[in-house]
């Protein structure tokens, strides 16, 4: 025969047969469940556990397919809105089918009787009364469990209701109650129990031991604490308690030049510490909060060094170029020769990995004879890290901030923050706002941790920020930043770099000294580097240097033989050379710098169908769109009788923002008309439906990328002339730079 009832799901909670238990519901739809129930003559729900029901979606298919019918003895309405709900298991069930109501969302299913299997009563009657020795030595070890429940146990004849009874007070864990619910046969239960029992058993004695152990250490440590209570108090009377330590505190605050506020403040900590016990918790963190708040710099300074000359020379030597930040620095130096009140600049270096954003830092501080520190914040999402926890909180601390000025030891340090275009706003709080409080002058002056619990002046730190992307920096946050970017090094500039810095370099720390021609420079910045930066340029330096040091003994210069030798095969691939329809050169701005990349198009029969790929975003999405609209409209290209598939290459980049429709529109019209787009010629510019060329963002990196890749033209938009005067000007050595702002201009270039 086949039924019909309400499914009621429990969530980490098991029901077995003769078991009664009390829900509270503030669900909607169990309550809508425990309605329907109620509905039927003897008030019963179908009760099921799925094992997987903490995952977001629980498919009905997963739902398992043994399940208890229980009896919904009681229900009350709560004041609070929930509803209260008695339970009592009845019986085990074989789940034939589920199905669900779309309009009331009620899940229901189909079940049967389950048959439940005869065993011999020898059998039957030992295992019961070995089952039954087991939990009367079981309950005998945990005093919490009722001994009410062994004369049940011993009244009752039935295995089935035993095990279940057994089963109901153990302490298991979700899926082993689970399996004990799913299992039909009653022997099979009885025997894992006993198995089970016996091991609860000897974890029992096993905790008793360690009860006892533990009570013979506790009374130890209580003789041993009214001992030294004793000779403290002997001590006391002696004289020789914590007098002297508290005297020497004492003098240290009241030496302090500090406001009368923290020195009362302080004090009165100390007054808490003389009177805490030796061997309490609280004397310790009295302890390590005071000796913290003393030793802070609060009027101890570095002397910074203030020839304009000496710091102009110090930071060339260190770096090249960065031209824009180096000028910054010496301003705020003249500047500040002459008026001691200005503010220190609040500075973000922007710019793709390895360009030399941390380490124009560290010799800001060294070039200004300052002490410097590093915090990342990059993933940072709980705003305490920054600025402290309550000192009452166990293993509170302060935050970075003033970890970075204690470590400093002074209170005028050169402190990086790096990677805030990474900070991470959630639940924990917005660390980019309490970044703001401490960077705002207006603010910083009286920086309250939330462990010091006193104001601490950091308007004479000078902060320096570093982030990949402007854009992804918080808007808070960035409106009060002075943003100087750093832009993706030419290959000419690496060549300098490597020569002038990183070479010098590497050979004072192996102590060896090669010659290396510039030709070579060239040859292993070209076929093994494609980074913005010259962090890998220096990786790879360093190895054939270790090479050739090794191996090549009595070597006196490096040779382009010797560098594919111990280099390997070369490593960059260039953009392979166009030589279908339909294909065109097109530029990207990333977080790693510029990118040259392929955009291509081909076309089927079809109803005007658009296919993107290639790790897009939707604003690229929208530019394919304006392109074969205005082809249809200014061309007369008949894009609606074919499904077209747009693709960009370079999948492993994301690829967004609108500077892509000129390319777009090239590799379009080549494809429709048979026109081959020469390959040593780039795009880059959006589009409107009118055919006018828009400007676009990260010109330099763009520009900078096709010299490196030996593009030969490149189509800009005329917008963007004024963004000329910061191209290197190695890079129109090798690039010819092509203004326009109609994309008549292009066609009548490259088609007519």
């Amino acid at each position: 025969m086949t039924n019909y009832i309400p499914v009621f799901i429990l969530s980490e909670l098991v029901i077995l047969p003769n078991q009664e238990i009390k829900i509270d519901l503030n669900n909607d739809l169990s309550k809508k469940v425990i309605k329907e129930a109620c509905k039927l003559d003897d008030a019963s729900v179908l009760v099921i556990a799925p094992k997987n029901s903490l995952e977001t979606s629980v498919s009905i298919e997963d739902f398992p397919k043994v399940g208890v019918i229980a009896k919904i003895k009681n229900k009350i309405e709560l004041s609070n809105g929930n509803l209260r709900i008695t339970l009592k298991g009845k019986k085990r069930v074989h789940i034939s089918k589920y199905f669900q109501n779309k309009t009331t969302k009620i899940l229901k299913c189909s079940y049967e009787e389950i048959e439940l299997p005869k065993f011999d009563k020898a059998q039957e009657s030992a295992i019961k009364r070995k089952l039954i020795s087991l939990t009367e030595e079981y309950i005998s070890l945990n005093p919490s469990i009722s001994n009410s429940i062994l004369n049940t146990l011993k009244e009752d004849h039935d295995l089935n209701h035993i095990t279940d009874v057994i089963t109901s007070f153990m302490p298991f864990k979700f899926a082993k109650k689970t399996e004990y619910m799913e299992c039909i046969n009653a022997i099979k239960r009885a025997e894992k129990l006993i198995d089970d029992l016996s091991e609860e058993i000897n974890i029992s004695n096993i905790d008793k031991k360690i009860e006892e152990k533990l009570q013979e250490n506790l009374e130890k440590s209580q003789r041993e604490y009214i001992l030294k209570e004793k000779i403290k108090e002997i001590n006391s009377e002696l004289g020789n308690d914590r007098i002297d330590e508290i005297a020497s505190l004492t003098e240290i605050v009241n030496s302090l030049k500090v406001d009368n506020s923290i020195k009362n403040k302080l004090l009165l900590e100390i007054k808490k510490y003389s009177i805490s016990s030796e061997y309490s918790p609280e004397s310790a963190l009295l302890k390590n909060y005071i000796d913290t708040v003393i030793n802070l710099p609060w009027n101890k300074r570095s002397d910074e060094n203030t020839n304009v000359k000496e710091i102009k020379d110090y930071l060339n030597e260190s770096h090249y170029g960065l031209t824009e930040i180096k000028d910054r620095i010496t301003e705020y130096v003249t500047i500040k020769k002459n008026s001691e009140h200005i503010s220190a600049p609040i500075i973000c270096l922007v710019g793709p990995p390895g360009v030399g954003k941390t380490s124009i830092a560290m010799a800001i501080a060294g070039s200004l004879n300052l002490k410097f520190y590093k915090i990342s914040v990059g993933g940072l999402n709980d705003s305490t890290e920054l600025i402290g926890s309550r000192k009452t909180y166990l293993g509170a601390m302060p935050g970075k901030i003033m970890q970075a000025i204690i470590k400093s030891d002074v209170k005028n340090p050169v402190i990086l923050i790096d990677e805030v275009d990474k900070l991470v706003k959630d639940y924990k709080g917005d660390p980019a706002a309490t970044l703001l409080e401490i960077l705002d002058e207006t603010q910083n002056k009286y920086f309250v941790d939330n462990y010091i619990e006193e104001p601490f002046d950091l308007s004479e730190v000078i902060f320096i920020l570093t982030a990949n992307e402007a854009d992804k920096i918080p808007n808070t946050l960035l409106d009060r930043l002075e943003i100087i970017p750093i832009d993706s090094y030419s290959i000419y500039e690496k060549i300098g770099i490597a020569k002038n810095y990183l070479l010098k370099e590497i050979f004072e720390e192996y102590n060896v000294n090669y010659k290396v021609s510039k030709e070579v420079l060239e040859y292993i910045v070209t076929k093994y580097t494609k980074e913005p930066g010259v962090r890998e340029l220096k990786r790879i330096l360093e190895k054939l240097v270790r090479k050739i040091y090794v191996y090549e003994e009595g070597m006196k210069s490096i040779t382009i033989n010797l560098a594919n030798k111990y280099l390997g095969k070369e490593i960059v691939n260039y953009l392979p050379k166009i030589r279908n329809y339909g294909i065109a050169n097109t530029l990207a701005y990333t977080t790693l710098g510029g990118l040259t990349s392929h955009v291509e198009v081909s076309k089927v029969a079809g109803t005007g169908k658009l296919t993107i790929t290639g790790n897009t975003g939707d604003i690229l999405k929208e530019s394919v769109e304006v392109v074969k609209a205005f082809l249809a409209s200014e061309y007369e290209i008949d894009t609606n009788s074919f499904d077209i598939h747009v693709h960009f290459l370079s999948a492993s980049q994301k690829k967004d923002g609108p500077s892509a429709g000129v390319s777009i529109a090239v590799a379009m019209i080549s494809l429709f008309e048979k026109r081959l787009v020469d390959g040593d010629v780039a795009f880059t510019g959006e589009m409107t439906l009118k055919g006018e060329i828009l400007p676009v963002g990260g010109l330099k990196e763009k520009l900078i990328a096709c010299a490196n890749e030996g593009i030969k033209t490149v189509f800009i938009p005329r917008a963007n002339e004024m963004d000329l005067i910061d191209i290197p000007e190695n890079v129109f050595d090798l690039v010819s730079i092509k203004l326009v702002s109609d994309f008549t201009e292009i066609y009548d270039a490259l088609f007519r």
